[in-house]
């Protein structure tokens, strides 16, 4: 089997289950999925239909029990753990529900960590640390801690971390599950932007309907079964 032409990412046939005690639950059954390149897709679905298993499957976090895993012309199943880190690395950022920002870093620093990882010199990544601040509003804040911020701003701090070094998809996991509803939509908002005018692919799994509004399609996973909705009604005030 190969790739659609133009998905970005695709799941194919996939299966995943987990042991739980002596029971075998099972969340995937040779389930078909596609994303398509600067998509923004929202997710949706009860406690423990899948979503959370679909972005560790979507991350590279976790692997199925068969079928395929397509990141364009590319299985992703088939990779070892080094080459699956080194694919994350270079194409994946998360933005979690509870932030998981450090707590001893200030804000530039909390976002300047998945650079570590490159061969970067020490200006260019303060550059891109800047710019991926800037993008989210945050500038002014740099230098605090995240005891000093409101969780809108961990949030932003959050995206900042997963954008700066400018990989093409972006998941996240409830990212205004803690949050009131102007915070959610200040960040719902840089989530719009970046898809938008960066063209960044976003699958983001919610409980809020209100948030699945600003993407472009929802998907409703129903034991293991996706399910999608019409197009949000935001998404035409979101495309003018």
């Amino acid at each position: 089997m190969t790739p659609s032409r133009g998905a970005l990412f695709q799941l194919k046939a996939v299966s995943k289950a987990y042991r739980r005690g002596g029971e075998t639950v099972e969340i995937f059954d040779a389930v078909d999925m596609e994303i398509e390149r600067g998509e923004f897709m929202a997710v949706m679905g009860p406690s423990g239909s899948g979503k959370t298993t679909l972005l560790n499957l979507l991350g590279g976090v976790d692997l199925p029990d068969a079928g395929e895993l397509w990141y364009e012309d590319v299985r992703i199943d088939r990779m070892s753990e080094s080459q699956l880190a080194a694919w994350r690395a270079r194409n994946v950022g998360f933005v979690f529900q509870y932030y998981n920002l450090l707590a001893m870093l200030s804000a530039a620093r909390n976002v300047e960590l998945p650079l570590l990882l490159t061969n970067l010199p020490a200006k260019t990544r303060r550059e891109r640390v800047a710019t991926a601040l800037e993008l989210v509003g945050l500038t002014d804040r740099a230098s605090h801690h995240p005891a000093e911020l409101s969780g809108g701003q961990q949030q932003r701090v959050a995206i900042a971390r997963a954008i700066v070094a400018d990989k093409p998809l972006i998941l996240c996991d409830e990212p205004t599950g803690n949050l009131d509803r102007q915070a959610s939509n200040e960040v719902l908002e840089i989530l719009q932007l970046l898809n938008r005018d960066f063209g960044k692919t976003i699958v983001m799994v919610t409980h809020d309907p209100s948030a699945a509004k600003f993407a472009h399609r929802v998907s409703h996973l129903d034991k293991g079964r996706f399910v999608d909705s019409p197009e949000p009604a935001m998404i035409g005030e979101f495309r003018s």
